[in-house]
């Protein structure tokens, strides 16, 4: 059975654990959902998919020029080269499209493959995330406080 790591702070996170049933939006919305999503993906070997969209979400917050290529070249080598240590599954055009004009990012860079890793978590991981022991016993644990 599935237990609560340590950095599950229980004053607040567990009010939600409720909501998170309603979308993968509201999992995504909260740091405990997202840890707990994330342990989720751990367990199927997919957490590549969590980090990739947050990172992608942090990107989006870039405020310079030079912040962003470092963002950019960061978020590239890490998820979406060929053969990066955790490379996203995207189609072939979405990623040459991306190397293409990966020397110089935007901060929509990534827009077209969030899309689709968040389509593929919404679609495929959460329904499953909704059934595991670690969403169930959080559950229980918030319905027994």
């Amino acid at each position: 059975m599935w237990k609560m790591p340590r950095r599950f702070s229980l004053t607040d996170p567990l009010d939600d654990v409720e909501t998170w049933s309603e979308s993968v939006d509201k999992v995504l919305s909260c740091k405990a959902g997202q840890i707990a999503f994330r342990e989720f993906l751990k367990s199927e070997y997919s957490e590549e998919n969590i980090l990739f969209w947050l990172a992608c979400e942090e990107y989006k917050k870039t405020k310079t020029a030079p912040e962003m290529i470092s963002s950019a070249n960061r978020i590239y080598s890490e998820f979406v080269q060929t053969e990066a240590p955790r490379q996203i599954n995207i189609d072939c055009s979405t990623r040459e499209n991306i190397t293409k004009n990966i020397s110089q990012p935007t901060l929509a860079s990534f827009d077209s493959a969030q899309k689709l890793v968040y389509s593929l978590m919404a679609r495929d991981c959460y329904p499953r995330f909704l059934k595991s022991d670690i969403y169930q016993g959080l559950l229980r644990r918030a319905a027994s406080r």
